[in-house]
Formats: C-alpha cells, structure tokens, sequence
C-alpha cells in the first residue's frame, strides 16, 4: 500500500492515540468514571490510530480517496 498519511496528520494520530490509551488504562485502574465496556473499545481505537501513523497507510483513507501525504520529488511515497 502506497503512503497516504501526511506527517501532520501522523503527529495528531499519534497525539490522539497516547490520550485514548491513557483513557483506557485509567478507565481500567477505575480513575475514570466510565462503563468496563470502554476500556477495550478505548484501547482498540489507540491502537489503531498508533498503527496508522507508524505505517503511514489508513485503509480508510484508502477507500475514501483520501491522501494527506504530500507527493515527494522522486515519485515514491
């Protein structure tokens, strides 16, 4: 699969992925008054955010048409 997240967009998946997996552990450790249920889903989404940024491919980025990843000189992302 051909690159089609930018570096902005890696850096705010990332951000975004670190909050969700803090949210899920302390969900976990009963620090956050939220449902057992969110836990898993909480940490499933930080996963994949984590995942999308350090492989630089979104598959539903990919479905969408969607490229935030700027062409380079070379022609090879």
């Amino acid at each position: 699969m051909n690159q089609n997240v930018g570096a902005t967009d890696k850096r705010v998946r990332t951000a975004l992925g670190a909050v969700l997996g803090v949210a899920s552990l302390a969900t976990l450790a009963g620090a956050v008054p939220l449902p057992a249920l969110a836990a898993p889903v909480l940490g499933v989404a930080s996963l994949l955010m984590l995942g999308t940024a350090a492989a630089g491919t979104c598959a539903l980025y990919s479905l969408l048409g969607v490229d935030t990843c700027p062409a380079s000189a070379g022609g090879s992302r």
